[in-house]
């Protein structure tokens, strides 16, 4: 159960902010999402963090493979469930392969070198906010500089939801 209440209905006593950001969710989202039922508590804040996430899912470098092999992998290291069974079908669809995300799940498993790439990145940065310099300089190869930070934008955009919703129980 969330420590906070959730704001799941347009009908619930909004503010006028928050009934404004909710509409601006539904619109760019199809429907209100656990993210934002969490962080329309501060409607400012959920605003510039949909702004993002927008730009990040939809207007990204990153294959939608690669990009949904990034966000499962930093929901699996920040035990953040809702993100994990929400991309489950996003990546199956991205063609991230049963194997890989096996391999999420258990270990195990055969990976390609850049799904191993992809997948070390991000267990490093959640683990010790950085890389080493061999899986950086791998990564900045295969991505260039500005992949690389968007590689880095999109592994601190979920750690952001897994840590708000992680906070108040919503994960």
């Amino acid at each position: 159960m969330a420590r906070i209440r959730l704001i799941t209905d347009r009908d619930q006593d909004l503010s006028p902010e928050q009934a404004e950001t909710f509409d601006w969710v539904v619109e760019s989202r199809g429907s209100m999402i656990r993210p934002f039922e969490v962080l329309l508590h501060s409607p400012q804040v959920a605003r510039h963090v949909a702004e993002l996430g927008a730009k990040i899912r939809f207007d990204s470098s990153l294959l939608d493979h690669d990009r949904e092999l990034v966000i499962l992998t930093a929901a699996r290291a920040h035990g953040c469930a809702f993100e994990w069974d929400s991309h489950i079908p996003l990546a199956r669809a991205a063609g991230v392969r049963e194997e890989v995300l096996d391999h999420l799940r258990d270990g195990g498993g055969s990976l390609t070198e850049s799904e191993a790439l992809f997948i070390d990145f991000v267990r490093e940065l959640c683990a010790g906010s950085t890389v080493s310099s061999e899986i950086f300089d791998r990564a900045k190869a295969m991505l260039g500089e500005s992949g690389v930070v968007e590689l880095s934008a999109t592994v601190g955009y979920y750690t952001l939801l897994a840590m708000v919703m992680g906070a108040c129980d919503a994960c």
